[in-house]
């Protein structure tokens, strides 16, 4: 089967490198010939460090390279099976090439988008056959995350959303499958590891540097959240925090901080600008961590509850199932467990009491309790049953 990418940024090379990998013809257009021949370049570069280290040998990285044809014209894409886009977040840009894109591929190539956050139903409204498009949504780098969530409209045929799963397991990735809505899975349960670290550093319980060290060393997570939105640039993680806000209508739960806004307003970007939370610039020294236990597990166990309380919401919600939850914040974001799995070892009624003092205590909606955490307490319910 032949694979056609859309967009040669980042994302679309990646994709690109995974489908030739697995051994697809694939055509790559770009209408930036300059932004074609970058591309092109990086994956020898990527090659190249993959021979030298051992991971691949020399004819197989050409035999990748080869695989990948260049094209800056839609209508240089021979027979593709399978379609997948991946420009700019934006819903009307992306609707004018899905129009685009259905009077010149096969009628039965599926059509995908990888968007992270855009109303798929949208994109597959433009089409005259709306059944077969869906939402291919692959995490930063492509050819290292393991992770795909697979979205398909109200419009998608069920067997389209099959034959997409199947093909993208074959090329070695874990596929979820999520419900269309804002975010998808994990945009949408990760907001508060962002939202909750910023009202505790708004509320001047903690610095950055304090918040950090209580969520790698105690909670176990791989970065933390100001090193994360440093690394991911804070006007990006803002953009889709504003975003995530406006589609669910404006719930408090997903509201975006005054910190992060002001940040990206003066340019203090993260690592891409050289100062954020951090300074990254030579010779700066950045504050110490003030390590105390006591309130490290305070600010692990408020942000860790209201990533639960997310997650049961998105249970209850019917946006994914238990275990594509779990899979998909452990494998798309790298958590040390799933946080249905962590309910259970917390205890669903100590994550319903916490939420209910955090409501009682601040009387905002961001902290209402998920109907199904509340339930399951009352009844005496896990999300797992014990292993013997």
């Amino acid at each position: 089967m032949n694979v056609c990418v859309i967009g040669s940024g980042a994302m679309g090379s990646g994709i690109a490198q995974v489908a030739a990998t697995a051994g697809h013809t694939v055509f790559l257009y770009d209408n930036n010939p300059a932004a074609l021949q970058r591309s092109k370049d990086k994956l020898a570069k990527i090659m190249n460090r993959l021979v030298e280290k051992g991971r691949m040998d020399e004819a197989t990285a050409q035999a990748i390279q080869g695989r990948i044809q260049y094209v800056d014209s839609l209508y240089d894409f021979k027979a593709p099976g399978m379609v997948i886009e991946a420009i700019v977040e934006n819903l009307e840009v992306k609707r004018n090439v899905f129009e685009q894109l259905e009077l010149i591929v096969p009628e039965d190539c599926i059509i995908a988008t990888n968007t992270s956050s855009l109303s798929i139903a949208a994109i597959a409204a433009v089409c005259k056959d709306p059944s077969r498009v869906l939402g291919i949504h692959f995490f930063n780098p492509a050819p290292l995350m393991k992770l795909v969530e697979i979205i398909p409209a109200i419009q998608t045929d069920s067997a389209v959303l099959e034959q997409a799963c199947e093909q993208i397991k074959s090329w070695g990735k874990i596929t979820v499958v999520a419900k269309d809505t804002p975010g998808f899975i994990v945009n949408r349960v990760a907001r508060p590891f962002y939202g909750e670290a910023l009202r505790i550093l708004e509320e001047g319980l903690a610095d950055a540097a304090t918040i950090d060290w209580a969520m790698t060393e105690i909670g176990k997570f791989k970065m933390g959240p100001f090193t994360l939105m440093d690394y991911i640039g804070n006007d990006v993680n803002y953009t889709v925090t504003e975003t995530v806000f406006r589609s669910f209508f404006y719930d408090p739960r997903y509201k975006p901080s005054f910190t992060q806004k002001r940040l990206s307003e003066a340019g203090y970007l993260g690592r891409k600008s050289g100062r954020g939370y951090y300074d990254y610039r030579e010779g700066a020294q950045n504050p110490e961590p003030h390590k105390d236990k006591k309130l490290g597990q305070e600010i692990v166990w408020r942000i860790l509850v209201m990533l639960i309380n997310e997650a049961a919401d998105a249970l209850y919600l019917n946006i994914a199932s238990r275990e594509d939850i779990d899979l998909a914040m452990t494998k798309g974001v790298n958590y040390p467990k799933g946080l249905l799995q962590w309910a259970d070892e917390k205890g669903i009624h100590h994550c319903v009491e916490t939420m209910d003092r955090l409501h009682h205590e601040y009387l905002e909606d961001r902290y209402r309790c998920s109907p199904l955490l509340r339930k399951m307490a009352r009844d005496g319910m896990r999300f797992y049953e014990e292993v013997e």
